[in-house]
């Protein structure tokens, strides 16, 4: 009877044992295909969820690039309109510094005057007339019919005044004459201005007798008292003879530069 419960016991045993391993197997197989379904669903999920991380750390990434290079050109803006206003006042520096150039020049050449310096604040040189207005009149010694130069030469002279400002007719204006000396000339000629000229003027009334040559200095000739004698007008350009010999002229190119000039004399006292 032992020997057969012994037997009994190791058969249950043996059984039991090969249940469990049965057991152990079918949970095994069944855990890993549960794994496997399991992983099927949630790997989307678990990738998606991958992307949108990476995603978003890279347009906070963006968006921090985006504002640095917003600040970058901000910077960049503001130094240049630092460099840009430095320039402004170089420049004006620069002008201020020639127009005092200027003015020193002209009081060394025309020392022998009484003047009022002054700048050409508006200017008409169209085909009706020619004339400029500069900041100073009455309140700075300025008449009419006082001369006005340039550092180049003659300018014109003074037609109106206001407390602060002067026009000035100038000698291309058609209505303007001007009595002047050509090097070989004795006798004075009458310069007038042309219509559709800012830098030629035509010399008349020569004399038959005269002698003139292309490049001769033209200077006033101090008669018509307005302006004084000497001051540089230009320089003959040409010669046209005509068959009436007292109709014969010249052309007279200016020493000024009429539509860039800036910086005037006045000449108050001879």
């Amino acid at each position: 009877m032992k020997n057969k419960a012994g037997m009994i016991g190791i058969i249950i045993t043996i059984i039991i044992l090969i249940v469990v391993v049965i057991i152990s197997n079918i949970s095994t197989g069944n855990l890993w295909a549960m794994e496997s379904a399991v992983g099927k669903l949630f790997m989307p999920i678990q990738n998606g969820i991958v992307y949108l991380k990476n995603k978003i750390t890279g347009n906070e990434q963006e968006l921090s690039d985006i504002q640095t290079l917003k600040e970058e050109n901000q910077k960049l803006k503001d130094e240049n309109s630092q460099l840009q206003e430095q320039l402004r006042e170089l420049e004006i520096l620069k002008s201020e510094n020639n127009t005092l150039k200027e003015y020193v020049n002209l009081k060394d050449k025309y020392s022998s005057y009484t003047t009022v310096p002054a700048y050409v604040i508006q200017r008409s040189l169209s085909n009706y007339d020619k004339l400029i207005v500069i900041n100073a009149g009455t309140d700075d010694g300025i008449n009419v019919n006082m001369p006005v130069i340039s550092e180049s030469g003659l300018v014109g002279h003074v037609i109106s005044v206001t407390n602060d400002t002067a026009k000035v007719q100038t000698i291309i204006d058609t209505a303007s004459n001007v009595s002047a000396n050509i090097s070989n000339v004795q006798e004075s000629v009458v310069l007038k201005g042309t219509l559709n000229s800012t830098d030629i003027l035509r010399a008349t009334y020569i004399p038959a007798d005269s002698t003139i040559l292309q490049g001769d200095e033209v200077v006033t000739s101090g008669l018509g008292g307005i302006y004084p004698k000497g001051i540089l007008i230009g320089n003959v350009k040409t010669v046209v003879n005509t068959q009436n010999e007292a109709d014969r002229y010249a052309e007279i190119e200016v020493s000024t530069d009429f539509s860039n000039l800036e910086t005037v004399l006045v000449i108050t006292e001879q």
